[in-house]
């Protein structure tokens, strides 16, 4: 039986991707997933040859038939998102980044010159790294539908994980507790949450603790930068305690994990000795045991 991992965080900027990639460094015959779709970068570190490329069609955006629109402005004033404006003439446009899709435009034309087309504005990739198989995906500005895209990149990385008898799926969530994460928790055997020493950090990690218990998800928690508050961390270990959260660890800052990115490698591959190198060791071994 596979087991599958989602990495999360409630904000962004706890290290929950650079932590990812240690365990990447670390798990043996496993599938990784960038489910961060709107805005991945776990292929920073994992330098991807990608082999495979697939569009996503996100959802549709409205166009204008300039020869066929006879300047009535119906669509301009029915527009709730102001995405319609009138050109030069007696003619309209259709600001992409403001179309929401609705195709209420469209419904109302009296001449039909509005019609809507796919937002083909995104993609997901197959490739190899060093470490196994990933997918992960790219999704332009303003584009929607973020939490189906993370769905089919979980699903092309179970495929293959079935293909290769592979033992692990390691996804690298997105931030927050929205669709995406969601779309990432469904299904998953274990959550690794990753918390910063901050106010902020403590209050993003209860609402996705709340979230993971919603969806019965064991549910484990990285102290990461620990010593940047001692005051904050013993308080985020306290409340972890209180809502029966298991604690892996704490990893204080360590200018190895920047050093280590700058150069293109995992803390484990550039610093192997190093304190945070052997504590995410530990971690992954209880992980696997439990």
């Amino acid at each position: 039986m596979i087991r599958e991992i989602t990495v999360l965080s409630g904000k962004g900027g706890t290290g929950k991707t650079t932590i990812t990639a240690a365990l990447a460094s670390l798990a043996k015959n496993t599938v990784f997933t960038d489910c961060d779709v709107d805005a991945a970068d776990l292929h920073l570190l994992l330098q991807p040859d990608i082999y495979e490329r697939h569009a996503f069609e996100s959802g549709t955006k409205a166009i204008i038939d300039t020869v066929s629109c006879n300047g009535c402005g119906i669509c301009e004033v029915a527009c709730r998102f102001d995405a319609i404006s009138k050109l030069k003439g007696d003619t309209y446009h259709v600001n992409a980044f403001k179309c929401e899709g609705c195709r209420l435009c469209e419904r109302i034309c009296p001449v039909d010159a509005i019609t809507s087309v796919p937002s083909m504005n995104n993609f997901w990739y197959v490739s190899n790294t060093r470490f196994g198989k990933l997918v992960h995906a790219h999704m332009g500005p303003g584009e929607e539908n973020s939490g189906k895209l993370v769905s089919v990149v979980r699903k092309k990385a179970k495929e293959i994980a079935q293909q290769e008898n592979s033992d692990i799926i390691i996804n690298d969530g997105p931030p927050g507790i929205g669709c995406p994460v969601i779309a990432s928790l469904t299904g998953v055997g274990r959550v690794i949450m990753v918390i910063e020493p901050t106010k902020s950090g403590l209050h993003d990690a209860s609402r996705l603790v709340e979230l993971t218990k919603k969806f019965g998800i064991k549910t484990f928690a990285i102290i990461n930068k620990s010593d940047l508050h001692s005051g904050i961390s013993d308080l985020i270990e306290t409340e972890l305690f209180k809502l029966n959260i298991d604690l892996l660890g704490k990893i204080p800052f360590d200018d190895d994990f920047i050093k280590a990115m700058i150069s293109g490698k995992t803390i484990v591959e550039y610093a192997p000795d190093s304190r945070s190198a052997i504590l995410l060791n530990q971690f992954w071994k209880r992980i696997m045991m439990d």
